[in-house]
């Protein structure tokens, strides 16, 4: 029997780990012994993450929740790491698998390989090289004592290779989070509200900010929303808003007849809106591969980013977080002048399988040998 303990913390994790899950059912049922361990962090608290997301992604609800949200970085990595310690203490796997840059990322990496559990980091190699982004270093510190690689892109692989590791220890494999969307596209679901009534196909465009050097600066902030106000043409604009962006908001007082403030939404319905909004403007990662598998034009609010194949192979664009840079861009999504999806190598829905794979034949065939 193989073991595998699969981390997640915050909400873009379980779309990762998803299919992931879905890949080791398929594994068992073809009869060999494979078995998993759902461990969530409590690192983000999202109620759009109760019983509808769990059941939205088909998996089932985490084996145990470390409830170790809340605090400043050090203490919640300081947290999760105590829980996860006692987790591998009752139940200890043959490997952690951990996926993305999160905090959660980091903790139970560090705290897996020192009490002698290897490690697999889907999404290694991803590199945006901005340490002042909590994200990077995150990354950096994960691969630097990962066992096994699981990576999305050639690039990811080029960038490991670099630092040294063997070739033996890289698996391109694909986007897990791919998986999900295109498994899930043909069950997008517009969200209930007369806001989204009155929403017309390819007539508003979708907003999304949660990252500090764009909500932490009222001034800024505020630049950069009459920027995207002015830029916006007469098309609507719904902001689905992180609750760390809320409070800045509300402080400041912004609003206008086309701009839209609502919850968080789930992920059906968030990308329903994302595949039929004529834009989406945001500084979130993930969005950006989603919007160019949806070939739907993305403008990224962020001077650095670690998907560049989002902007060479997708309908992604670096825009930065200088105010002014941002309309000719959206003059350009308004004329429906822009560039289409190209593609990304092994983006098929199939990255799960691949990873599962993998995962029993470095550990499950290693155990039959050892154990024959």
């Amino acid at each position: 029997m193989v073991n595998i303990t699969l981390i997640a913390g915050a909400r873009p994790n379980f779309m990762k780990i998803a299919p992931i899950i879905h890949a080791i059912h398929q594994v068992r049922e073809s009869g060999r012994e494979m078995d998993y361990r759902l461990v969530h962090t409590g690192q983000h608290y999202d109620p759009k993450m109760s019983g509808d997301f769990f059941e939205q992604l088909q998996i089932p609800h985490p084996h145990i929740n470390l409830e170790a949200g809340g605090g400043s970085q050090a203490q919640q990595t300081a947290a999760i790491m105590v829980g996860f310690e006692k987790e591998l203490e009752n139940f200890k796997p043959d490997v952690v698998l951990v996926v993305g840059d999160v905090t959660s990322t980091l903790a139970c990496s560090i705290t897996a390989k020192k009490m002698q559990v290897q490690v697999v980091h889907v999404e290694g190699g991803i590199r945006s090289w901005d340490m002042s982004m909590p994200e990077e270093i995150n990354r950096m510190v994960t691969d630097s004592i990962t066992d096994h690689f699981f990576t999305t892109t050639e690039l990811a692989n080029e960038n490991l290779i670099n630092y040294g590791v063997p070739e033996r220890k890289i698996h391109w494999v694909g986007n897990t989070m791919i998986d999900t969307l295109l498994k899930e596209m043909p069950n997008l679901k517009q969200p209930h509200g007369e806001i989204y009534d009155r929403l017309k196909e390819k007539s508003y465009f979708v907003l999304t900010l949660h990252r500090p050097a764009n909500v932490d600066q009222e001034e800024k902030l505020k630049a950069m929303m009459e920027a995207i106000l002015e830029g916006s043409g007469e098309l609507p604009i719904v902001f689905p808003v992180h609750p760390r962006t809320a409070k800045v908001l509300k402080n400041l007082g912004i609003e206008h007849p086309r701009l839209h403030y609502t919850e968080p939404l789930s992920y059906l319905e968030f990308n329903y809106l994302v595949q039929n909004a004529r834009g989406v403007i945001t500084d979130s990662g993930g969005i950006t591969e989603e919007a160019s598998v949806m070939n739907v034009p993305c403008l990224t609010l962020r001077d650095n980013t670690e998907r560049p194949e989002t902007i060479t192979q997708g309908t992604n664009e670096l825009v930065g977080t200088d105010p002014s840079k941002l309309k000719p861009y959206m003059e350009k999504i308004l004329e429906g002048n822009w560039k289409q999806y190209r593609g990304i190598l092994l983006w098929d829905g199939h990255s799960a399988t691949r990873i599962v794979e993998k995962l029993w034949q470095i550990y499950g065939e290693k155990k039959r040998v050892t154990q024959g």
